[in-house]
Parts: structure tokens; C-alpha cells; sequence
């Protein structure tokens, strides 16, 4: 704070000598430093400069409340006074409150685990599922530690949770990896699909799942992690009966679901949690980034009872989960949390979400009538924009036009999102996760601009 108030300080320089900012190469830093956000108001940030800009990517896909709720803020400063942090070896009243409020919202009894982040919600997740099948195999079982994920899925950063990721640039030079994890293909009907009703494609990648459960050996295969919708890999929506026939594959083997609700959560694709647009309940859900809408870290694991009731046993045996996180459901995070999620039912915003995103997804596929627009799709407020440079071939478009789209959008004080770092040479989906305020003429700038840059690279 008192850097920034000094007016004398030069953040721009302190920024590049000091900072390493993710996912970016600094060497034109000196020159063109990234852009310092001072405030930030429903939709919209402002820099440093007094630029403000319509933040269509809602921070990290998470401020689903908007920015600057002062109530969140004084949540947060109220627990502080009281108990700003205990670790849940004991308890504390906010952490049982949302314990309890999560499971009252997932409809069924169950146990919550806290982290404080996506990455560790999906490591806790991956640790739990190989313990379990630890203390529930038959005498003289082989181990099931084998996790089976999709390719484009997005999992974290964590050695476990990269390991799940099967995004090539994302692994990139930190390979070897933790051994275990397999990836099959995504539900992605647009560049797979063709020639094929959806019924057929979705029975193609069961067929594929079941096929990779048996080569592997089905009792050495642990768990199944899914994005509802896959989000940083290119916003994939699944068919209808997908995951219903994911869920009965798991049941067949006795295999655990995972749905990595990192980013489909708290009202983002229109409903609660992404899964319940498909009604197809998962063994773990994990949850970060909407749970606080960013205002604090936070992340959960949620199991249902019959998970925990396998780690249950007499004191002084192994049985217990091994696993512990310093900050995981600190007493400020879970206060934060509550109010959070209150703020979401009560001003009814993944109702919202569903509204305002049909709104959006209808404006742009009515406007972005471009020979490079491949498709539009998403869900809610989680829409992706996938750009090809030959229609007919479905070629990706070029990295540097995808990049000249993004430029031109913030130049016009408009902030989108791309699924950089990801897959190679498929790098051509625009993303778009605005908080989930979002008002309806908001829509429209997020169009008009959109689709102007879209039209000058069209032409070029």
C-alpha cells in the first residue's frame, strides 16, 4: 500500500525487475510491461492509468460475483478480528457452515475436504481415490492406481494434477511425469464427429473408454476425472447421454467418477454446478475459484459418505486420510465463501448466467458470420469461439491472427480469453467467462468488439 500511494514509484519498473508473471515471455516486458489493474467494479476493471476495461474472462474464469463487493470484503475483515486462521486438525464455525451448505447443495450426505486451490482439490481427489481402493480391494488384489483423463482436459498445475492434464504445452520440459494417469479423446463433436449422428460418436467414445479400461487391466484403474464441460482446452460441451454412459462404465468396473468442477461451478454454465445440466452424479467433485469468486483461495474436495466410511477405523491404524493443507478452509476463506455463495442464490445468478449467456451465444452466432468462425459453443456464460483458417479442412487458424484478436480487443478496452499453452497448433479457441453480472448491453460491447476484430483478420 504504501508503494503504491508514493507517486514517485515507478511500478512499470518494479514490475519488470521484480515480478515473474505465468504463461508469459518476458523479453519484450522492458518495453511493453503488462498493464498494472488498480480497481475493479461489477464487469469492469481500471489500470493504473485510468483505463478502464470490460473483463470478459472474469479474472481467471472465477470472479463469478463481479468485483468489488464490499460485503465479501467486510465478511472477511469481521473473521479476521474474530479468528483469522486455525487449521482444521480442529474446527471452525465457517468451515462447518460450508461443509454443510455444499452438501446441502449437491442433494446428498458426503464428507468435504479444503485446499486452496484447483490443482490440490484434484491432487487431494487423485490421493483419496488410490487410498480407497486401498482399504476396500479384496485379499491378495493388485493395486488400482490408474487415472484415466481426456485429452485438452485441464487438471492444474501440480505433478499429479499436470499428470491428469493432457495439454502437451503444459507439460512441456517438465516431463517425466507421475506415472498412472492415461488419456482418452474428448467428446469433441465439431472436428471428430463429422459424418456421424451424436448418438453414434458418443457410442464410438465409450467404446474407446472401455476399450482403455480393459487393455489396462480394469482392476488397476482407479478413477475417472472429467471437466462437465472441458473449459481451458477449447470449451467442449459433451452430448447429451455422455456422461451417463461414463457413469454406467464406472459402475461396471468399479471405477470412481471425478468431476473437476474448477471452473463449471457456482453458477458459471447456468446451473449450480455444470454436472446438473446432465443430471449424472459424480463418486468426488472438486471446486475452486467461484466458491469465493476469487476473493479468497479456496478450493474443495467433496466425497460421498460411502468414500469416507472406507477410511474409517479404530485409532492408531493407517486407515485415515494422510493429507493435510496449512490453509485449506482457513476460517476467513470459508466466512467468504458463505457470503459467496449466499450472493449467488440470492441474486439468482446462475439463472443469470443462463439468460444473459443464451442472449450472448445468440448475438455472436448471428454476427460473427465469418468464413474463419468455425463454431460457437458453450454453455451459460462459458462460451468458446473456435477460428479456423479453411473452413472445409477445419485447419486451425494462425497463432499470430488468433494473437491480433486478443490486441485488437484490448485496445478496445475489451478482455478476452485464448487457450494458450495448450495443445499444438490448436490454439484457435477464443474463450469467453465474463462474471456472471454481466449486463445485457455488456453482451452487445463484448459483440460489437469481438466481432470487429474478427472482421479485420478475416481480412487480412
Amino acid at each position: 500500500m504504501v508503494a503504491s500511494a508514493d507517486k514517485s514509484v515507478d511500478l512499470a519498473k518494479l514490475d519488470v525487475e521484480s515480478l515473474w508473471h505465468p504463461l508469459a515471455q518476458h523479453q519484450q516486458f522492458p518495453q511493453t510491461p503488462p498493464k498494472c489493474i488498480k480497481k475493479g467494479i461489477g464487469s469492469r476493471i481500471t489500470d493504473t492509468t485510468g483505463q478502464e476495461y470490460l473483463d470478459g474472462i472474469a479474472g481467471l474464469w472465477c470472479v463469478n460475483v463481479g468485483y468489488g463487493r464490499q460485503e465479501l470484503a467486510q465478511v472477511a475483515y469481521d473473521q479476521m478480528l474474530d479468528l483469522a486462521y486455525y487449521p482444521l486438525t480442529m474446527s471452525h464455525e465457517p468451515g462447518i457452515m460450508l461443509a454443510h451448505k455444499l452438501l446441502d447443495l449437491l442433494g446428498y450426505a458426503g464428507k468435504v475436504f479444503f485446499a486452496t486451490s484447483g490443482s490440490e482439490a484434484n491432487e487431494t481427489a487423485f490421493k483419496i481415490a488410490r487410498q480407497y481402493h486401498a482399504q476396500t480391494a479384496k485379499p491378495g488384489a493388485g493395486p488400482r492406481y490408474k487415472i484415466i483423463s481426456r485429452y485438452r482436459g485441464y487438471h492444474g498445475h501440480t505433478m499429479g494434477a499436470l499428470s491428469a492434464t493432457a495439454q502437451a504445452e503444459r507439460k512441456l520440459k517438465f516431463e517425466p511425469l507421475v506415472p498412472g494417469f492415461l488419456h482418452v479423446s474428448p467428446p469433441y463433436f465439431y472436428r471428430h464427429g463429422e459424418g456421424r449422428s451424436l448418438e453414434d460418436y458418443t457410442h464410438s467414445l465409450i467404446q474407446e473408454l472401455s476399450y482403455t479400461v480393459q487393455y489396462e487391466g480394469a482392476d488397476s484403474i482407479a478413477a475417472i476425472i472429467v471437466e462437465p464441460i472441458i473449459s481451458g482446452g477449447g470449451v467442449i460441451v459433451p452430448p447429451a447421454d455422455y456422461l451417463r454412459r461414463v457413469r454406467q462404465l464406472c459402475d461396471q468396473y468399479g471405477i470412481l467418477l471425478i468431476y473437476d468442477e474448477v471452473v463449471n461451478g457456482f453458477g458459471r454454465t447456468g446451473k449450480m454446478f455444470g454436472y446438473q445440466h446432465w443430471g449424472v452424479e459424480p463418486d468426488i467433485i472438486n471446486f475452486a475459484k467461484g466458491i469465493t469468486s476469487g476473493y479468497m483461495p479456496l478450493a474443495a474436495t467433496v466425497v460421498k459418505q460411502h468414500i469416507f466410511e472406507a477410511f474409517l477405523d479404530a485409532p492408531g491404524t493407517d486407515s485415515h486420510f494422510r493429507h493435510i493443507s496449512t490453509y485449506g478452509g482457513s476460517p476467513v476463506c470459508a466466512a467468504v465463501a458463505n457470503r459467496n455463495i449466499e450472493i449467488i442464490e440470492r441474486e439468482g445468478l446462475a439463472d443469470r448466467a443462463a439468460e444473459v449467456g443464451d442472449y450472448l451465444q445468440s448475438r455472436l452466432k448471428e454476427s460473427l458470420n465469418y468464413p474463419i468462425v468455425g463454431e460457437v459453443r458453450g454453455q451459460g456464460l462459458l462460451i468458446g469461439i473456435e477460428l479456423v483458417a479453411d473452413p472445409d479442412t477445419k485447419e486451425p487458424l494462425e497463432s499470430d491472427r488468433m494473437a491480433a484478436i486478443l490486441r485488437y480487443c484490448l485496445e478496445h478496452h475489451v478482455i478476452i480469453g485464448r487457450n494458450t499453452n495448450t495443445i499444438p497448433g490448436f490454439t484457435n479457441v477464443l474463450i469467453l467467462a465474463p462474471p456472471l453480472v454481466l449486463a445485457v448491453e455488456e453482451a452487445d460491447e463484448l459483440v460489437s468488439v469481438l466481432s470487429e476484430a474478427i472482421a479485420l483478420v478475416s481480412s487480412s
